[in-house]
């Protein structure tokens, strides 16, 4: 059975344009490459509470661009990162006080 894959174009993903284009949230770069999720959830946290372009709470729009980012990375996400991401999930919890 034939795979549903569209060919490559060379043009950017909309999410991909999101992530790095987000008009809520000034990433820094390369944050959800890092390797340490406290380091993660440190940088997400500052960013939203630095943010005056978020419609909703800091921690919520932290949460919403790290949840987005797992989401949609998909299977190009290898299981080791999403491991990360999904503990440093944890981490803004814990540092937003919602554990």
């Amino acid at each position: 059975m034939a795979e549903n894959k569209r060919p490559d174009d060379g043009r950017d993903r909309w999410s991909q344009s999101v992530t790095e284009g987000s008009d809520a949230l000034d990433l820094e770069e390369g944050v959800f490459t890092w390797k340490d999720p406290a380091r993660i959830a440190r940088s997400l946290k500052r960013s939203a509470e630095a943010s005056r372009r978020r419609k909703s709470s800091p921690y919520r729009s932290a949460m919403s661009m790290l949840t987005f980012y797992v989401n949609r990375a998909g299977r190009d996400l290898d299981a080791d990162q999403r491991e990360v991401l999904e503990r440093a999930k944890d981490e803004l919890r814990k540092q937003f006080g919602r554990t």
